[in-house]
């Protein structure tokens, strides 16, 4: 995969805790903010997932009721 380089300011107390945490990691800070980055876009899709089944949940009824008139329309 080709990397690409980003140019990112932070104030001095972000930057600092960001290298500790890669240290302590045992990885650079390039990785480490990648992960982050890799990690938010998992919860996002999470989210996302999870947000879908609760409207199917609260919609189950409404879908059931259509589809049933689709099929019975079909018969």
């Amino acid at each position: 995969m080709a990397k690409t380089q980003l140019n990112v300011r932070v104030d001095e107390a972000t930057a600092e805790t960001a290298r500790e945490r890669a240290s302590q990691r045992g990885i650079s800070v390039n990785r480490y903010i990648e992960e982050l980055v890799r990690q938010d876009e998992g919860e996002n899709g999470r989210a996302f997932v999870e947000a879908a089944a609760e409207f199917m949940k609260k919609y189950e009824a409404v879908f059931a009721e259509e589809f049933e008139a689709r099929e019975d329309g079909i018969r």
